[in-house]
């Protein structure tokens, strides 16, 4: 056996009779991995060779008994001359068009990306900015000001204000945390995308405050900014927990010093999400007024409205 190969738990060959003791999960991966092989061309022998691991561990993965280690599946990948995603199962990766229209987009940077991004989306109708729409979508973390500002601005501008958070809980008949709790993230996931949906569906013109977390949902930030007026209302981590706090959120304070580690990685992670939306405010350091006025005369430039 090489020694870089990990174990395999390989007490069961290829040839027991223990088929209903394989997981299906790893029955899949198997016939994967085996599929890739005769896709390639390449005997079970020089996969095991290539990827430094024994032909009976390679034998194993493929008949779906034992674990397979991540380690082991990056070696076989590496030998199969194709991403782990592929064997692990991406869809993105289950026809010839997907993948070669992941192998244009390889290695592309971030400004070829969004204009492919934006291409696509008028192609198919669900994607390019809508930067002059009545519909007005507030995007941030918690914290930003969306609810207060958001109220604000459809006073001023005469729309209906709609807090999605509030619609979900409708749809579902329980609260955020109730239904997470319930069907998991995914969901709330699906709960929130039909919010969105039936909240564009039955308001041509609206002030949309949105969950913070809806950006982790690509297909339903796609829609948002499709077909809404985006605003990014930033703030700094101190802001966002401060204002958090404020609002009788206090488990900040068991462990504040985590939270807002916590707080600047989720930042950190979402920000390059929301800054795909048309127009950015910061609302950092600002009292509501001041806030709110630049919100006004920003949405209004934007969508053609007198000042």
């Amino acid at each position: 056996m090489p020694a870089t190969e990990p174990s395999l738990a390989a007490a069961a060959g290829p040839d027991s009779t223990k088929t209903d003791a394989k997981h299906p999960v790893l029955l899949a991966l198997g016939q994967r991995v085996a599929a890739l092989r005769a896709h390639r061309g390449m005997t079970r022998r020089a996969v095991a060779l290539a990827a430094d691991v024994s032909e009976r561990h390679l034998a194993n993965l493929e008949y779906g008994v034992g674990n397979a280690s991540i380690l082991v599946l990056t070696q076989v990948a590496g030998a199969l001359q194709c991403p782990l995603a592929e064997i692990i199962g991406d869809r993105t990766t289950g026809s010839p068009e997907w993948l070669m229209i992941r192998a244009l987009l390889d290695q592309q940077d971030e400004t070829v990306l969004r204009r492919v991004r934006l291409a696509l989306g008028e192609l198919l109708g669900k994607g390019g900015p809508s930067p002059r729409s009545p519909r007005i979508a507030l995007v941030g973390l918690r914290g930003a000001g969306k609810s207060a500002l958001g109220r604000l601005l459809a006073d001023d501008l005469g729309f209906p204000f709609i807090e999605l958070s509030r619609d979900i809980e409708k749809l579902a008949g329980c609260s955020v945390s109730e239904m997470q709790a319930l069907y998991g993230m995914s969901g709330y996931r699906r709960y929130e995308r039909r919010a969105l949906e039936e909240a564009l569906q039955n308001h041509a013109e609206a002030v949309i405050a949105t969950p913070g977390g809806l950006v982790s949902d690509p297909a339903a930030f796609n829609l948002l900014l499709s077909q809404c007026t985006t605003v990014w209302l930033q703030a700094s981590p101190d802001d966002h927990m401060q204002r958090v706090m404020e609002q009788g959120d206090l488990r900040p304070m068991a462990a504040s010093t985590e939270a807002m580690q916590d707080l600047k990685n989720i930042l950190a992670g979402r920000a390059p999400f929301y800054s795909k939306a048309g127009l950015t405010l910061d609302t950092s350091a600002q009292p509501l007024a001041p806030s709110a006025a630049a919100l006004r005369e920003l949405v209004r430039r934007a969508i053609g409205l007198p000042a």
